[in-house]
Parts: structure tokens; sequence; C-alpha cells
């Protein structure tokens, strides 16, 4: 009985291969046609901005604790307004392996994927790309997400009065 599966899996494979010899290639001329990716395709890593125009990450260091290859860097600093943000954002590229934790880890979408897949180049340090390099000018996916507006931070508003938040509790009036 096992010998005859072992020649129809055989024969299988070569009915596939016969199949496909006949067939004309699909070539493509790529610096000519290039080829378009699927919508959810994410390559570029790019970083985005508030509605208001300011900038969206952080530095929290979550994308850099979620890359697997350890290939972000960055410096946090605190505005006058008590705001936190990069100083600097450092992405190396040769090293990304586009897997997408970043963007996932990040709670304000600070970090966005785009279907921008050339980024090649011979000279392996131009690929490091800085904060300057990689902010945008939008919003990215989601333009009404602002996260000082929806966290309960008390550095644009008090505590409790953003949205979808309560305000705070009391803690010493949960005593019996």
């Amino acid at each position: 009985m096992s010998i005859l599966h072992d020649i129809q899996a055989i024969l299988g494979g070569m009915w596939i291969t016969w199949k496909h010899i006949f067939r004309r290639p699909e070539t493509i001329s790529y610096p000519e046609e290039k080829r378009v990716p699927s919508p959810r395709f994410r390559a570029r890593i790019v970083l985005t901005r508030d509605p208001d125009g300011d900038e969206r990450c952080v530095a929290c260091y979550l994308c850099s604790a979620a890359c697997p290859v350890d290939c972000i860097s960055m410096q946090s600093a605190e505005r006058e307004n008590g705001r936190r943000y990069a100083a600097w954002f450092r992405i190396n590229f040769s090293r990304c392996i586009f897997c997408g934790l970043c963007a996932e880890a990040c709670p304000t979408l600070a970090i966005q994927m785009t279907p921008g897949y050339e980024i090649c180049n011979r000279d392996i340090m131009n690929l490091v790309y800085e904060k300057e390099d990689l902010l945008i000018d939008g919003c990215g996916k989601d333009n009404s997400y602002n996260f000082y507006n929806h966290a309960g931070i008390g550095v644009t508003q008090p505590r409790g009065a953003g949205a979808e938040e309560l305000p705070p509790v009391d803690v010493r009036g949960l005593m019996p």
C-alpha cells in the first residue's frame, strides 16, 4: 500500500513540473516596470505626526524592546510642558527584518510601515536612518488619533479628563 502511495506522490510532483514547464515565464523588467505590492504589504518604517503637527513618538522604548534584531535605538527627552519626545531616533535598515513588531508595540501609532520597498544601497552606512529621514509630515493611517488626548497623562489636560477616561479614584475612600 505504501509503494502505491509513493508512486502516486512522485507522479503528482512530476505532473506539476510538466504542467509548468511549457508555460511562458512571467518576467518583469524591474526598473522600468514596478510590481505593485498588496495593500497590507509592510516594508519601509516611518515616524508620523499628531493631527496637531507634533511628533507622535514619546520615546517609551517599547519599539526598541520589541525588535528581535535590535535595530532601533533612541534617546528620550522632555519639553518644558512635560511632554516627552525622542531627542534622536535611529533605525539600522541593514539589520531590520521588516517584521512589524515595532509598529505593533508602539502605543502612540508613531511607527507605521509603508509599502515602499526600494531602500537598498551598496554602502551599508547609508541604510542607517535618523529621525529626520524617518519623520513624515502626515498622520499616517489614522488621522484622528492623538495620544495625549486619549492617555491619562496630566500634561495637556488634568488626569481623568481624557476621552473614554474615568476621573481618578481616591484610594482612601475605599477603605472599610
